[in-house]
This record gives structure tokens, C-alpha cells and sequence, in this order.
């Protein structure tokens, strides 16, 4: 799962048509760390999405623009546009998603 590391970084990956999962995370979140390697699995199982993290302390502009005020919120995006999200750390829903996009 790559690190964006800026909003145009962002902007490009989410433009794209295909299902794109976006993981809020922060670097001093319990539940963050505790589904990063579960969503890792998820990412070589479901390879034809695209994975992201997103660092909600060095990215605030992008968690308000998307009104991320929980860690982790892992959001699901076609066309740029919201088609889920998810709040908490679970991993049974995520998976549950994933498996009805693919």
C-alpha cells in the first residue's frame, strides 16, 4: 500500500475509474495499526483495486475535504466520487465490500 504524500498525489490516484480504497490512518492510532496488516492482505488479494494510505496528521486538507474525523475511516472510490466508507477498524466489512466489487 503506498503513502500519498501530497493532494495532487492524491487527486491523481482517486481520478481513476476503478475501485480505489483509501486507508485515514495515524501514526499514533492503536486500531490503525492493528487492521494496517489485515488491509496489506487485502491489497495482494484484491489486486485489481487500488490501495492507498492516507496520514490524516501530514494530509489535514484531504481528511477535511472528505470529513474524516475518525482513525482508521477507510473509504471506497470510483471516479473520484464516494461509494463507501467505512469507520473502525473491521476488517469483516472491508473484506465483505471488496468481495462484492470484484
Amino acid at each position: 500500500m503506498k503513502v500519498i504524500q501530497s493532494a495532487d498525489e492524491f487527486k491523481q490516484a482517486t481520478s481513476v475509474s476503478n475501485l480505489v480504497v483509501i486507508d485515514f490512518f495515524a501514526t499514533w492510532c492503536g486500531p490503525c495499526k492493528m487492521i494496517a496488516p489485515m488491509l496489506e492482505k487485502f491489497s495482494a488479494e484484491y489486486s485489481s483495486f487500488d490501495f492507498y494510505k492516507v496520514d490524516v496528521d501530514e494530509l489535514p486538507e484531504i481528511a477535511s475535504q472528505y470529513d474524516v474525523t475518525s482513525m482508521p475511516t477507510i473509504l471506497f472510490l470510483k471516479d473520484g466520487k464516494e461509494v463507501k466508507r467505512i469507520i473502525g477498524a473491521n476488517p469483516s466489512a472491508i473484506k465483505a465490500f471488496l468481495a462484492s466489487q470484484a
